[in-house]
């Protein structure tokens, strides 16, 4: 495993269908070639003000375009699109010149790979899904260990001795972070309650649905479970708006640091920690290696002895139990505990 900064590159750069002639004399094959449009981001459902995944590769594209002086165009998923509809918003993406073209979430992992074929010049990335194309990197995280650590200070703040975790849609990824924040619920007090919960079976509207999930903390909180890890995107913040309005409950955040986004700043007092995945920092890196020539390519793997995921302390509430969660942190990077993927 390495970090981000030392992964292997790939080739760059183009769009490969020809169009008609700009203004400069160029076409629109000569233009992408060049990668002068810059970045292409298409949001999964829940779009960039999420305060979740979208909203962290949002940030990181927005300050790689700063800092490299690059352009922008983001487009957003829609609930109960098909297959046929994602592949036509990236190749729009990567047809208009746009390099790198970035998708938010697995619900892209198949379109992308696909697409990618048609733009061979062009460098494509895909959070939450593999690469099977040579000019795609897949940006894979390690979403069950942070989820451990956010079990293990569930478990010890916890005073009705129940705990909660509402996933957005039963599929094999949310699965991981269900799958590490039971284990490490169940190994840090054996006694502990857990109910699970989901969504949706399939339907990514899990992630852009609030009051579903609102609805689930609410029956959550009526049966005395007083710490609830939501892994559901945008929906997480119907059940931090929930979990807000009963004392002595907590809520815990996904995928970005929730206690700092200001969309949720009114919650603040009831976010115990986040179990965050450093979708910015990857997105980042891959438009970095674009501008410089040397694009990443292939699955990358972002895990917590690298910092890819942590857990968050903003708001200090989870200050008195940083000894055990860095106990736990230091056993999983050691290999002693091998986090499970799946319940």
């Amino acid at each position: 495993m390495r970090r981000v900064t030392k992964l292997a590159a790939a080739a760059c750069a183009t769009a490969a269908l020809a169009l008609t002639t700009t203004a400069c004399g160029e076409s629109s094959t000569e233009s992408a070639a060049k990668g002068d449009k810059g970045v292409g981001l298409a949001f999964d459902v829940g779009g960039k003000d999420d305060h979740s995944f979208n909203q962290a590769a949002n940030r990181g594209m927005l300050k790689a375009t700063k800092e490299l002086d690059l352009g922008n165009k983001t487009l957003t998923a829609s609930n109960d699109e098909t297959e046929a509809t994602r592949e036509q918003r990236l190749t729009q993406l990567a047809e208009a010149g746009y390099n790198p073209v970035v998708g938010v979430g697995f619900a892209y992992g198949k379109s992308i790979n696909k697409v990618a074929k048609d733009f061979s010049d062009t460098t494509f990335a895909v959070v939450d899904a593999e690469s099977n194309a040579d000019n795609v990197s897949g940006l894979l995280f390690s979403e069950q260990e942070a989820s451990y650590l956010a079990g293990v200070a569930a478990a010890k703040k916890t005073k009705t001795k129940k705990v909660g975790f509402i996933g957005g849609v039963n599929n094999a990824l949310i699965q991981k972070f269900e799958a590490g924040f039971v284990q490490g619920v169940e190994e840090t007090d054996s006694k502990i309650k857990l109910t699970s919960q989901y969504l949706y079976p399939t339907n990514i509207k899990g992630f852009n649905d609030p009051k579903a999930a609102k609805d689930k903390a609410k029956g959550m909180l009526d049966q005395d479970i007083d710490v609830i890890y939501s892994a559901a995107g945008q929906s997480g913040t119907g059940a931090i708006e929930e979990i807000s309005k009963k004392k002595d409950t907590w809520a815990i955040g996904v995928d970005s640091d929730q206690y700092m986004q200001p969309g949720l700043e009114k919650y603040r007092d009831s976010i115990l920690t986040s179990a965050v995945k450093n979708v910015d920092i990857a997105v980042y890196e891959l438009i970095k290696s674009v501008d410089e020539g040397k694009p990443l390519h292939g699955t990358q793997n972002f895990t917590l002895k690298e910092d890819g995921v942590s857990l968050a302390t903003s708001g200090g509430f989870i200050d008195d139990v940083q000894d055990d969660v860095a106990a736990a942190k230091k056993k999983i990077v050691s290999g002693d505990i091998k986090v499970r993927t799946s319940p």
